[in-house]
């Protein structure tokens, strides 16, 4: 799971990045994909300690979860109203796509991970 969360860090970061210099560097809060993923990155550093893993893995879940309904409150009434071709849309979109995507394989991980433990 650190390495599947160093690798969403590296996508927000792109798509933060795309997203910013692609709409002209208008506006600093299309960064926020950005700023996720460097979170994201750290966490994955931090679960390289087996004893942090643990935690470093659920608050990596439970800011995706953040993400997620950040990214939905706005994206959804977006897509409502017909925004969908916007850049900041299309890219809130991408990254609740992505974030939704990561909290599913995060918590098989940890289903598998208790099934482990309880086997033992």
């Amino acid at each position: 799971m650190p390495s599947t969360t160093r690798t969403l860090g590296i996508v927000l970061i792109l798509l933060g990045l795309i997203s910013y210099f692609g709409t002209g560097r208008t506006s600093m809060t299309a960064l926020i994909p950005a700023f996720f993923g460097a979170v994201f990155i750290v966490l994955a550093l931090v679960a390289r300690s087996e004893s942090a893993r643990k935690h470093a893995m659920h608050a990596a879940v439970m800011l995706a979860l953040l993400g997620l309904l950040g990214t939905l409150f706005r994206v959804v009434p977006a897509i409502m109203a017909g925004l969908l071709t916007r850049p900041a849309v299309l890219a809130q979109l991408v990254m609740s796509v992505l974030l939704a995507g990561y909290i599913a394989l995060g918590v098989k991980s940890f289903k598998a991970a208790r099934r482990a433990r309880l086997s033992r």
